[in-house]
């Protein structure tokens, strides 16, 4: 079977000339590698709009899934380390990817960071993405699944005018519902745009200054583990 990511860059790319026809062909190549040397991690890309909370949610998963599962982050900026250092200051293992301007991460450069993290032992690898809703979405980076944030400060109409990142992602989280009564946010109408665009998008609500929600995002994470482990073991 296919990958929805993969597709999704070969069906955009038939409107792109044939040079990036070609550059998501060979990132999609690399990305099956990162599949092939990450069989029994289970690896979430984590994209979204810059400010929409990525960071402030890793650090927060970290703090609350460190009894239970041994986490890492891939954190892409297009300069400075400051997030990873974050990361690192609230105990979680993590390494940054400054890709010099680039709106996105591609499979080559996980590749290669793969080389300079410390990936013994750890059950989940996070792909911190940079922060664009549009980019991101053409390159599949090996995960395992595609996770979008959509903060209530963006408006609530960001599935139609984005809808390949929200066509290609597993779970969308919309985040800062603590803002909620004093935004015109409606989570009704933004979970019912993203299932228009894409009918098995799962939806959660989260607030990291309030917990709402953490829990429940936790949990997922915890089973998407197991599954991989799962799937793992039955390769073997």
């Amino acid at each position: 079977m296919s990958n929805p990511k993969s597709l999704g860059n070969r069906v955009g790319s038939l409107e792109c000339d044939n040079t990036t026809l070609h550059l998501l062909k060979a990132n999609d190549f690399v990305a099956k590698a990162i599949r092939e040397r990450l069989k029994d991690v289970c690896v979430i890309n984590v994209c979204s709009s810059p400010g929409s909370g990525k960071t402030t949610l890793m650090q927060e998963t970290g703090k609350r899934l460190a009894s239970k599962l041994n986490m890492a982050v891939l954190v892409g900026d297009p300069e400075t380390e400051r997030d990873a250092i974050r990361m690192r200051e609230a105990g979680v293992n993590a390494l940054q990817i400054v890709t010099g301007g680039m709106c996105h991460i591609e499979a080559q450069m996980i590749l290669q960071a793969l080389d300079h993290i410390n990936l013994e032992g750890v059950d989940v690898l996070f792909i911190e993405n940079v922060g664009n809703l549009l980019c991101p979405s053409a390159f599949d980076l090996g995960e395992d699944y595609r996770v979008t944030l959509l903060a209530t400060t963006e408006g609530d109409d960001k599935p139609k005018k984005y809808p390949r990142m929200f066509l290609t992602s597993e779970l969308m989280l919309v985040s800062k519902s603590d803002l909620l009564p004093y935004v015109p946010f409606s989570v009704d109408a933004v979970t019912q745009d993203a299932r228009e665009v894409n009918p098995n998008i799962e939806v959660q609500t989260i607030s990291t200054l309030n917990g709402e929600g953490i829990d429940v995002w936790c949990e997922w994470i915890e089973e998407k583990v197991k599954l991989k482990k799962e799937k793992a073991a039955l390769a073997e």
